[in-house]
């Protein structure tokens, strides 16, 4: 589980409702189920009339990715290539074949059965950067999902607001609808600011970060794949790889290299 989705959201919550509490009104003057029929109901709505309803269905698995936390293998990745090029150099591209099935990736997987099977470097490029292609698709498609949702949910919190001064100027003789009309008007934008910004924006911004931990990792596959074909030498690779980690993470990796 990801600790710092999980601790944010609940910190994220907590100061909230601990803010309404200390107003002193207590929570009861926040609650209004008309306004939560608007925000969360309207914005849904409106998600599933500008996505497909297959997608609608997959917000649960994009919600799954932020919660998951997962470990990208950079440093074993740069490793396995590195050795892959050592043992490539010193006994040919064939040999490779050996290693193939001990691979968990199927993206590095299939690229380096490309390269033992001889492949034009040119064909190797395209199919792997076309592989990455529609992975970012579908990664931009979540990420687009709920960018999307951040930003209807504060404009139905306005659209309540809006509904909730018309019943208030149109019963301005009856100062029960009067106070009913305000309420829904300024906690329909509560609402709306509250879900855009404490959980949709939020999701969208840990769906990108993962997206560029893969597209990071995916990089260095295709360049650990390609130099391996090209038969680079492997302390070049290794440099090469190794370039791609922040300058901390670098340090560390190459400190482990030499040792080996």
């Amino acid at each position: 589980m990801d600790i710092s989705t999980l601790a944010g959201l609940a910190l994220g919550v907590a100061m909230t409702l601990m803010s309404m509490i200390l107003g002193g009104s207590g929570l009861g003057v926040y609650i209004n189920v008309p306004s939560v029929l608007m925000v969360i109901g309207g914005s849904f709505g409106a998600i599933m009339i500008s996505n497909p309803l297959t997608r609608v269905l997959h917000i649960t698995r994009y919600i799954n990715i932020v919660i998951q936390e997962k470990k990208y293998p950079f440093e074993q990745t740069i490793s396995s290539l590195i050795s892959f090029s050592e043992r490539a150099r010193r006994e040919g591209l064939l040999v490779l074949e050996d290693e193939i099935e001990d691979v968990q990736d199927d993206f590095l997987k299939n690229g380096i059965q490309l390269v033992v099977d001889g492949t034009d470097p040119e064909i190797i490029k395209s199919v792997m950067f076309n592989d990455v292609a529609q992975m970012e698709q579908r990664h931009e498609t979540g990420i687009k999902l709920f960018g999307d949702w951040g930003t209807l949910a504060p404009a139905f919190g306005m659209i309540g607001t809006l509904a909730g001064l018309i019943a208030m100027l149109a019963n301005l003789d009856d100062p029960d609808a009067i106070g009913s009309g305000m309420a829904l008007a300024l906690i329909t934008t509560m609402y709306g600011s509250i879900l855009a910004n404490l959980i949709l924006i939020p999701i969208k911004n840990k769906l990108q970060d993962r997206h560029q931990d893969e597209m990071l990792l995916r990089d260095i596959m295709i360049e650990g794949v390609l130099s391996i074909q090209a038969g680079d030498n492997p302390n070049i690779l290794k440099y090469k790889l190794v370039s791609f980690l922040d300058p901390g993470r670098r340090r560390e990796m190459l400190e482990v290299l030499m040792g080996e």
